[in-house]
């Protein structure tokens, strides 16, 4: 049975299948003898800077910051739906991903101590083995389609996104160069001001899209990761916008 492209892009198991296709292409190509300039590639300079005005980092960064937040955006959006009318919407069954995601970082990061105890110089990185690689595992879950309870979805939707923001908050924390306050203060205040439009029934999209750059940009230089952005916009506009 023949499958047209329009068809299959609009399938749920799209995203999921372009994402293992480009991961096992980065993996073989970072591992060919193409792999330098691969790398070299990765640390090319984007964006613009003009004295001390503008933003210009490593193309990496862009990806694992820039195009991450907008990834955690979406998947926070999915999460909201979910805990507001949705399979998490019961405080019961969300009690349940949430306990689960405190496991998933706290068993890895215990059995990490425990086996580099005896390393001082390994005995720090705790923290790594905490996170959950979502956009991969939201990705093969996708690619089950429909043969997954709507019910099971939820639950590894809210314990992957869970995990991996508990994870990113402990990183900040304490492999992190330090807060800057004022860049902090700024992210704050204009999660802040999403919150108060979505208080004053301010539905358009717009708006908090005004909003969005500039909380990427505090969150960024504030020394937190720059994808908590996402997953905070998403919060904090109205559950259903135009």
């Amino acid at each position: 049975m023949k499958t047209s492209l329009p068809s299959f892009l609009n399938h749920e198991a799209a995203p999921g299948t372009f994402l293992v296709i480009a991961g096992c292409l980065a993996v073989a190509l970072a591992n060919s003898a193409w792999g330098p300039s691969f790398a070299h590639l990765l640390e090319s300079p984007l964006g613009w800077a003009a004295h001390d005005l503008g933003f210009r980092a490593p193309l990496h960064v862009w990806i694992n910051d820039g195009l991450m937040a907008v990834f955690f955006f979406f998947v926070g959006l999915e999460l909201k739906r979910e805990f507001v009318d949705g399979e998490l919407s019961n405080a019961r069954r969300a009690a349940l991903p949430l306990a689960g995601a405190l496991g998933g970082m706290l068993a890895p990061a215990a059995i990490y101590a425990v086996l580099n105890s005896g390393s001082a110089e390994t005995a720090r990185g705790w923290g790594i083995p905490m996170a959950t690689d979502i956009a991969f595992a939201l990705g093969v879950l996708s690619l089950l389609g429909n043969r997954v309870p709507p019910a099971l979805k939820a639950f590894l939707l809210a314990l992957a996104i869970i995990d991996d923001l508990g994870a990113i908050v402990v990183i900040a924390v304490f492999y992190g160069s330090g807060i800057h306050l004022l860049a902090a203060a700024g992210a704050l205040a204009l999660f802040a001001a999403a919150l108060l439009m979505n208080r004053l029934g301010i539905a358009k999209i717009w708006p908090y899209s005004l909003l969005a750059l500039p909380l990427w940009l505090c969150m960024h230089e504030s020394g937190v990761h720059a994808t908590v952005a996402g997953v905070a916009l998403a919060f904090a506009i109205p559950y259903r916008i135009q």
